[in-house]
């Protein structure tokens, strides 16, 4: 069976969405699918020669329409329009799998994020059939369809027993406001001030990278934050691996954040905020405190960073709540959306 998987942007960009398109590819073409992923992501100088699926980069109007025509099902990962338009020519059976809001009054608008053609979004949303990566997001958005959640690459992510947990919390994503990363140097501060002075690394990149680094220095804590830069693979799973709580004060709607399920897969107890999929995501393996709140994230790092019986008895929970996340139980989901869209007929041929 031939699928198109339409991402807008894709490897190697690093966030959740082009995360989860590369997972999806690279399981369906193991199963034996004939994939090809369509992105408006220019080429890559590392694009790796040995993936088992074709990648058309920023495809013109007519390619574009070629590849639609060349395909059994096509599957959206969200909605762009860009990738999308051909469906008025050459009707396929169409999945569409939510990671981001479709209207302009979605919650995360107040963090100035904006959803250009929410409308025509939710209008074609009516061509296919809809997934959504958490219950939060289904809510949100008032659509039918079923629930896929995002999975992790277990290869990478695990326990390493040759890295010494020798660090507190960490933090991982995007350094913009959206993220709060701010919000986790201001619970520090308030946690140094009480004097526990938790050590905290800081794993990515962006807009925001020089003014937390400033916040650091004023709240006198820089000897106890280090930023990391960006990391992936191997190197992002060690650093994970080296600390016993992830903090994750997101300040928008997320989806479903993959890092929350990589830090809980090498041995993070995760503090989230209540947004979103993030509290889905956490489930029974961490804490859930409310959105925007440093005092409260505060809070809980402290229960964790001192009571080691309850730090524990959230560890012993991680490896059944994973269970959900494995690559199997993805695509497991995934074939049986693939059957329903497509039909019997067309996925045994």
């Amino acid at each position: 069976m031939r699928i198109l998987i339409c991402s807008f942007d894709f490897y190697p960009v690093v966030a959740g969405g082009p995360s989860a398109a590369m997972t999806l590819a690279m399981g369906l073409a193991r199963r034996g699918y004939d994939i090809t992923v369509a992105t408006a992501s220019p080429a890559a100088d590392n694009d790796h020669p040995c993936f088992p699926f074709a990648i058309v980069r920023q495809p013109g109007a007519r390619q574009l329409v070629r590849l639609f025509q060349a395909a059994d099902l096509v599957w959206q990962n969200h909605v762009s329009l860009r990738m999308l338009w051909p469906m008025m020519l050459v009707r396929r059976p169409l999945v569409i799998v939510h990671h981001s809001p479709l209207a302009t009054d979605a919650p995360q608008a107040k963090t100035g994020l904006r959803v250009q053609y929410g409308g025509l979004k939710r209008a074609a949303c009516l061509l296919g059939r809809n997934a959504f990566v958490s219950e939060a997001f289904r809510k949100a958005a008032g659509l039918s369809g079923p629930v896929i959640y995002n999975s992790y690459d277990e290869l990478t992510f695990h326990p390493w027993p040759d890295v010494p947990r020798d660090r507190d919390v960490v933090f991982l994503g995007r350094l913009v406001p959206q993220k709060g990363a701010d919000l986790l140097i201001e619970a520090l501060a308030l946690l140094a001030a009480r004097g526990l002075r938790l050590r905290a690394t800081i794993i990515g990149f962006g807009q925001e990278d020089e003014a937390l680094k400033a916040m650091v220095s004023m709240h006198g804590l820089a000897g106890l934050v280090e930023f990391a830069g960006a990391l992936r693979g191997e190197a992002l799973s060690r650093m994970l691996a080296r600390h016993r709580m992830m903090a994750m004060p997101s300040r928008w709607f997320e989806g479903f954040p993959i890092s929350a399920i990589e830090a809980l897969a090498c041995g993070c107890v995760v503090v989230g905020s209540d947004c979103g999929g993030v509290p889905e995501a956490i489930g029974p393996a961490g804490m859930v405190v409310a959105e925007d709140c440093a005092a409260e994230l505060a809070a809980a790092l402290e229960r964790l960073a001192s009571d080691a019986a309850l730090y524990e008895s959230y560890r012993a929970r991680i490896a059944q709540h994973l269970q959900i996340f494995s690559e199997a139980a993805l695509m497991g989901r995934c074939e049986q959306l693939i059957h329903d869209a497509a039909g019997p007929a067309a996925v045994a041929a």
